[in-house]
């Protein structure tokens, strides 16, 4: 019985040697998985530049300081009406919010207009003078670096979203921090959007 009894406890020590050093490999294993895998590589939203409607190059590095509403637009939308009620907020908040346009042909051809066209055409009949980056596109292998910034988690570090349309809104904070999205539909002058504006 004496016998039996050791083997028993000796074959119950082999066991939970075998468990521990099974879990200690195990939890060695996982580490090295997560040490390998490759962190998520966000971009600085300062380090973004684009072109504007002249053909200039834009460095968002001078939007340091300042919170920026970033607004796909189209100038034969039917929400084009929004650009008169951008502009006023841009005034309203001076110094303290840019708003930037982005024109896109995106949705049934509601962008006709190109370059100064554009311009022209909202100054003239919106009174726009915000600024207006080159017409781009959110879609396919020649997506627009900035749409695609607003657009992935895995570079702006806060949000994945889908364009449903003309006239969807981003807002960029002070620090260069992606922290809201407004769907076409939702009026400039919404209180959500006001709320995040005015939050220090």
């Amino acid at each position: 019985m004496r016998m039996i009894h050791r083997w028993t406890r000796k074959r119950a020590w082999t066991v939970s040697l075998i468990i521990l050093t099974s879990l200690g490999l195990g939890s060695y294993l996982f580490s090295c998985v997560q040490a390998a895998s490759p962190p998520t590589t966000t971009m600085d939203f300062y380090q973004l530049k684009a072109l504007d409607l002249e053909g200039k190059t834009v460095s968002f590095d001078a939007f340091r300081g300042r919170k920026v509403l970033l607004v796909n637009t189209a100038t034969g939308c039917g929400l084009a009406p929004q650009l008169k009620d951008l502009q006023n907020l841009q005034n309203r908040y001076k110094g303290r919010l840019l708003v930037v346009g982005i024109p896109t042909n995106d949705f049934i051809g509601q962008e006709p207009l190109n370059g100064a066209q554009i311009g022209e055409h909202c100054l003239r009949n919106y009174g726009v003078e915000f600024l207006m980056l080159a017409k781009g596109t959110h879609r396919g292998s020649n997506k627009d670096p900035v749409l695609e910034w607003l657009t992935s988690k895995q570079l702006n570090g806060a949000f994945s979203t889908r364009i449903w349309w003309n006239y969807q809104k981003y807002l960029v904070d002070e620090k260069g921090r992606l922290v809201d999205w407004f769907l076409p539909w939702t009026s400039p002058n919404s209180s959500r959007l006001i709320r995040q504006i005015e939050k220090s």
